[in-house]
């Protein structure tokens, strides 16, 4: 009981999920501050659902990237990945 009780104390004071999922996909697309980074790591610590959440964003990632390649047929490089996922995340508005 004491610990399910902390679990939503943390949960909600240092970071809810819908904050949660905006620094996964912040994460994906550019540097975050390492405070955003350690609120996270407790963040997925201790919180199944956004676990399962950034596991699909990897997937998805992956599959993103996989498709991009093989449309290109040429070599990308990370920086075309990052300036990808700029534009996304511009579009997106996050």
């Amino acid at each position: 009981m004491y610990k399910r009780m902390l679990r939503k104390i943390i949960h909600l004071v240092f970071l809810p999920c819908s904050e949660a999922t905006l620094l996964m996909e912040k994460r994906k697309a550019e540097t975050i501050s390492s405070m955003e980074d350690w609120k996270l790591s407790l963040h997925l610590q201790i919180c199944k659902w956004c676990r399962a959440y950034e596991k699909k964003l990897n997937i998805l990632d992956e599959i993103l990237r996989n498709t991009f390649i093989k449309e290109s047929k040429n070599e990308i490089n990370s920086s075309d990945i990052q300036e990808f996922k700029g534009k996304l995340v511009k579009k997106l508005d996050i």
